[in-house]
């Protein structure tokens, strides 16, 4: 059996539980991100550990990011006793607006080790560039 040393999680935990429910479709519980940028794309990283890859989604509709998977049960052999459950299942979702300056045609996403990792490019409209000037030859003046 395992023991707990720490009475606080646990406290933390039963809050938890309380507060975010088993996730639903109709209510999913927010997953957590990290989101920074990296030269020229938006890195997001998504915690789903646990979370089988079949059971993302991930879709993009006028600018708005939506995540949305689902852990389900494990299906364990008959006769298994279990002593502790605390990972949450359910169904998880997070929703991002992306700015115009990105460019949602070229999403790329990866799933490794738990974490869903979306790379956003900035789009090319919106990375700064050079304007040139050029010489023109002699200005004539026209009198009126």
């Amino acid at each position: 059996m395992l023991m707990r040393t720490d009475p606080f999680r646990e406290l933390d935990r039963l809050t938890q539980q309380f507060i975010n429910s088993t996730g639903t479709w109709s209510r999913p519980t927010p997953m957590p991100l990290d989101a920074y940028r990296s030269g020229d794309e938006y890195v997001i990283c998504f915690d789903l550990p646990g979370v089988d890859p079949e059971a993302i989604d991930i879709d993009v509709e006028r600018n708005m990011l939506t995540v949305k998977a689902e852990r389900r049960p494990r299906r364990e052999a008959e006769g298994v006793k279990w002593e502790l459950t605390e990972r949450p299942l359910g169904v998880f979702s997070r929703q991002i607006m992306l700015s115009d300056t990105l460019d949602p045609e070229r999403i790329s996403a990866d799933y490794d080790a738990g974490v869903l990792t979306l790379k956003i490019p900035v789009a090319e409209r919106a990375k700064p560039r050079k304007i040139a000037i050029s010489r023109s030859g002699d200005h004539k003046q026209i009198k009126a």
